[in-house]
């Protein structure tokens, strides 16, 4: 009876210190939110891309989601919505690599969101607070 009432009080620890490190991880990330709202003109890296140094020091891979813009700081957070899909990304890479295009998304971004071809997106700045 001795060892299930100490299985029973370890249980109940483990439970508690889960919980606890739950809602300190949940504490601490701040609530990200759209700033402003921009047009542009954007397509896709397609699977080209792949396997790719990134000017901001990745490599795409086929599950990379990221944008190349041309003046954003690399890391910079963004959202990109289009056709009501509304993703948070961030700038991984110079571009755009195609001519008359702001934006370059990743293959796997642009999948997510449903983009083929060349289109135009909404984005705005990703702001915490």
């Amino acid at each position: 009876m001795r060892e299930v009432a100490l299985a029973a009080c370890a249980l109940l620890v483990a439970v508690a210190a889960v919980a606890v490190t739950q809602r300190t991880s949940d504490d601490s990330e701040p609530a990200t939110e759209p700033q402003g709202s921009y047009h542009a003109i954007a397509g896709s890296s397609g699977p080209a891309a792949f396997g790719r140094r990134t000017a901001c020091g990745g490599v795409i891979r086929p599950d990379t989601i990221g944008v190349a813009h041309p003046t954003l700081p690399c890391g910079a957070k963004i959202f990109v919505s289009y056709r009501g899909q509304t993703v948070l990304t961030q700038v991984i890479d110079r571009g755009p690599i195609g001519p008359g295009r702001e934006f370059d998304l990743t293959d796997a971004l642009a999948r997510r969101l449903g983009l083929q071809g060349v289109k135009q997106i909404t984005w705005a700045y990703a702001r915490t607070g």
